[in-house]
């Protein structure tokens, strides 16, 4: 079960938030990225299990970095968050190459265990 997590978001506080919600459920958060060129960057040097990773992102966005970075032999999963509806995205989650999806209000260990299951 992955238990190093790289957080992608550009907002510090949901960084934050989840960070603490992450950490209190057994993950060890190993980076933080505000954008999508860090996100592939410090997928590189800190080699996360399981990348956290927003659609949105002021340069590149989710779903092509996503496509990045699990390009790769031994390649982190990646579940796309966002605070819009999964269903807004239809087959772009499953095309980026990530695991799957989860609603930012229903981010929890739980729920990304069961995505990482699933």
């Amino acid at each position: 079960m992955p238990t190093t997590v790289l957080i992608v978001d550009d907002h510090a506080t949901f960084r934050a938030s989840a960070r603490l919600l992450l950490e209190s459920e057994g993950f060890e958060v190993v980076g933080e990225a505000a954008d999508g060129g860090s996100a592939i960057e410090q997928t590189a040097s800190v080699a996360p299990d399981l990348i956290l990773l927003d659609v949105q992102l002021p340069d590149i966005d989710g779903f092509e970095v996503a496509s990045r970075v699990t390009q790769t032999d031994g390649a982190p999963a990646v579940i796309l968050i966002s605070s819009r509806d999964g269903a807004d995205f239809g087959p772009l989650v499953h095309a980026s190459g990530a695991r799957g999806f989860v609603a930012k209000a229903d981010l929890s260990g739980e729920s990304l265990r069961a995505v990482l299951d699933g």
